[in-house]
């Protein structure tokens, strides 16, 4: 098992959860981010849920991964971000 890779790629789903200080311009932001790394990227993959007391939005979604450059980079890309909290 030791050198395998833990994900195949391409992966046509690989999910991504995004938590995030809530945010009219959240969802479209997590977009803009995503679709510079995954430029087929479908928005109605999209599912978003807002805490109990609505400060903060969780944003589910899922994307083509082509490889862990890919990953690593959309990951620095969102926390760059000043709303974006973690990225799972």
């Amino acid at each position: 098992m030791d050198g395998e890779p833990r994900i195949q790629f391409p992966c046509d789903d690989y999910p991504i959860k995004v938590i995030a200080t809530s945010s009219d311009t959240l969802v479209s932001t997590v977009i803009d981010i995503v679709r510079a790394h995954d430029g087929g990227f479908e928005a109605a993959t999209i599912e978003e849920r807002k805490s109990r007391e609505g400060n903060y939005t969780s944003v589910r979604l899922s994307i083509r991964a082509t490889g862990e450059p890919q990953l690593k980079a959309l990951h620095a890309d969102l926390m760059a971000h000043p709303l974006i909290k973690m990225v799972l």
